[in-house]
Order: structure tokens, then sequence, then C-alpha cells
């Protein structure tokens, strides 16, 4: 009897107006490892007019131009991932093997990613790859200050790549890389493209299930950048409506019970402003084997026990970006499960 079919990988693109997405996206489609790709470009507007700048390729290519992908048309959305899938699956279309999603630069990439994540057919049919966002040099410093769809582009991302850096003033670049890091401590903003960006376009970023050792690292980012629990807060990395990122370190062990309450009172007191949750926690019930956890807002991927600590450090590390929730909030409600956790162990 056949299993179930392996996810197709997805990647959005995004990046505020301007950026140079559909410049880059030529460039990648050039590459014979995107060959099998399926691109459905998102406008603004009633009449198309981004498709008549990406030259043609030899896969399948599909417009939505009916309006904003993130709002108007994501139901349009919904119903174009179904169709093309019953096409393929019936072989009336190229069976790609992965699918691009290049947004408006007005998009806020949040519900794009609920449309898939949320939806019981496509969660199983699809899984994202990554979040790819472009960073203008020249123009994201008042782009970010201004726009909170840009702020959430590159709070979200899980690759940021800098475009028109030759543009730029001196100082510019490392004053955007601050404002960068940020909205999005655990990732590095690339000043250039790598020889091999496009072909690792598809390396899975977005989930920490399948990453090394050093790619979970990688995904939690530095734990350097992280605090003790209450530390002062010198740096509340603000940046317009409340966005704000922030990572702490925790040295106790706690149960599964209790990671899952912690879990569920994120989902249900914060889910539309939990913008991204990662976590690497310790366990009381196996003390060598963490666990991860993983949220997009409402979203929350089940708990998964690595089979070993992924470095030295085993203490507990939660990384947070949230739009208009305090540190102090989430850390108190943390620092009380876990004084909970020490008594229950000390009656014990």
């Amino acid at each position: 009897m056949a299993g179930p079919l392996p996810p197709i990988p997805m990647v959005i693109l995004t990046g505020f107006l301007g950026a140079g997405k559909t410049t880059r996206l030529n460039r990648w489609l050039a590459d014979p490892a995107l060959a099998d790709t399926l691109v459905i470009i998102n406008e603004f507007g009633s009449v198309g007019l981004d498709h008549l700048l990406v030259e043609e390729t030899p896969g399948e290519m599909v417009l939505m131009a009916a309006g904003c992908l993130c709002c108007t048309i994501r139901g349009d959305l919904v119903a174009t991932l179904e169709d093309l899938l019953r096409r393929r699956d019936n072989r009336r279309i190229t069976p790609f093997q992965r699918i691009l999603i290049e947004t408006t630069g007005l998009a806020d990439p949040l519900p794009i990613l609920q449309s898939v994540l949320q939806h019981p057919y496509l969660s199983k049919r699809f899984g994202i790859a990554g979040l790819v966002t472009l960073v203008d040099a020249v123009h994201a410093g008042d782009t970010l200050a201004r726009h909170a769809e840009a702020r959430r582009q590159v709070a979200l991302a899980d690759r940021l790549l800098l475009t028109k850096q030759d543009l730029a003033g001196p100082g510019v670049v490392d004053a955007l890389e601050d404002a960068v890091s940020g909205l999005n401590p655990t990732t590095r903003l690339l000043r250039e493209e790598p020889p091999d960006f496009a072909s690792t376009l598809f390396d899975n970023r977005f989930e920490p299930w399948c990453q090394s050792e050093t790619g979970l690292e990688a995904w939690l980012g530095a734990a350097e950048a992280a605090s003790p629990l209450h530390a002062p807060e010198h740096d509340p990395n603000r940046h317009g409506a409340d966005i704000q990122s922030f990572s702490f370190i925790s040295e106790q062990p706690v149960r599964p019970e209790a990671l899952i309450v912690f879990q569920e009172a994120m989902r249900i007191l914060h889910g539309p402003r939990l913008l991204r949750l990662k976590g690497l926690v310790a366990m009381a019930d196996d003390q060598e084997r963490p666990a991860v956890i993983h949220h997009v807002q409402s979203v929350t991927h089940p708990m998964q026990r690595l089979s070993r600590w992924p470095g030295r450090d085993r203490r507990t590390r939660l990384v947070f970006i949230v739009q208009g929730i305090p540190r102090e909030t989430i850390e108190t409600f943390w620092s009380a499960l876990v004084r909970t956790e020490a008594g229950a162990q000390d009656t014990r």
C-alpha cells in the first residue's frame, strides 16, 4: 500500500516595492536546478504587468493579477493551489517538483503562510521550505520605518538578501544591518548573493526538524544573543508598530506536560501577535533529549524530541518575534512555569 506523497517544497519570495524581485527571479530561473519549478506571480491591480518582465521558462507559470495575494485574493490562492495539485496528480500539467510564490511588494507574508500551514489538505501536500526577503539598500531604512508590511517581510524571513548596495551611501548598509538584526535576530543579512544561492533556494530553512546540528544552531540564532530571564532590556529592538525581537535562556528543565501548557498559552493568549517563536527546551523526563518547538502566529507545530543536544550548551533557549507583546509578559509566564516545575521536582 502506497504511503502519503512527500510534501512539495514551497518558497515565498518577498520584498518591498522596488527591491528587485523580478530581476532576481529571472536570474534564479535560469539555473538548471530550478527547471521543474512552478512559479506563481502575484500582482497588485487588475492588469498584469510584472509577468511581461519575467522571461519565458520551460516550466509552468501562473499569474494572479486580481489583487494582493495576502488579502483580497487569498481564497483564490488556496483554490489555485488545489487546482494545480489536481492537474499535477492527473498529469494534465508538467509534474512540477517545487513551487515558488513571488508576492507583491505590498504583501504581508503571514496570511500567505497561514493559507498553507492552516489548510487541512495543502499543509500535507506542500512544505514551506523558506521565506526569502530582498532588502533594498537604498530605500529600506525609510521603508522599514514607515511600512508594517516591510517590517513583517524582514521579521519572518529565513533568508535576507541585500540588493542595490552599490547605490547606497557610506555607512548606510551598516546601519541597515543593525535595523534588520533588531527585527530578525536569527537571520543574517547577506550583502552578496552566494554563487549557489539558486540551487540552495529550496533547502529547508523554515522548519527545524530536518536541520543539521549546525543548521539548528543557525535556525535558533547565536546563543550569545540570548540573555538570562529578566535581564535588563538595554536594547528593546522596537521598530515601528511595536515589532520586537528578543531571546532568553533558562536553566530549569520542564516536563512535556508543562511545555504543552506553555505552547497552548502562547497560542491562545498571543497567537495573532506572536509572529514567530522558536525554542530548544531542556526536558525533565529525559535531559539528554531536548525538545524543539516552533510557532507562526496561531499555528503551533507539534513538539519534537531530538536524539541529542546540538551543542555543549544544555540550557533552554527561546526566541520570540512579536508585535505588541511586552517581553516581561512572556518572561513572567515562563518563570511561573519554571517555579512550579522546580517545586514539583523537589517534592518527588
